[in-house]
């Protein structure tokens, strides 16, 4: 699989990161910042903006759009409905199920409201990042 890294459209990999990446930080601080912090228990509050809250979500989006871009050619996916499934079972089955899991504990005192915000996030940027990715294959 690793033979697929030479194969990467990397201009396509780093326009999908930057998209999942950027909508991140418009999603949860912008469009969903109020029920984001509702979320967590922390309304009328401002949460810290320490390096470690934008430089951690850069990484593992990068890592998230690099294994995609590796499975989408992998799969040898190359319409956008392809994209769409792809997405829709690689978000679903493991970044929303992920997101869920790690909501339900006790730090997180709405875990199903926190997993709806978190886990769309993660469903919507998958799904433009794939199509990015296979749009520019």
């Amino acid at each position: 699989m690793l033979q697929f890294l030479t194969n990467l459209n990397w201009v396509s990999v780093l326009i999908a990161f930057a998209v999942y990446f950027v909508l991140g930080g418009l999603w949860f601080t912008l469009i969903f910042a109020k029920p984001y912090k509702a979320s967590l228990g922390r309304d009328g509050e401002t949460l810290p903006n320490k390096p470690i809250f934008i430089v951690g979500p850069a990484i593992c989006s990068l890592v998230i759009t690099v294994t995609n871009a590796l499975l989408i050619n992998a799969l040898n996916i190359d319409t956008v409905g392809g994209a769409i499934e792809f997405a829709l079972i690689i978000g679903i089955g493991y970044l929303v199920a992920n997101t869920v899991n790690i909501a339900i504990n006790p730090n997180i005192p709405r875990p199903i409201f926190y997993s709806v915000i978190s886990g769309a996030y993660h469903l919507v940027s998958i799904l433009i990042a794939s199509v990015i990715l296979v749009l520019m294959k």
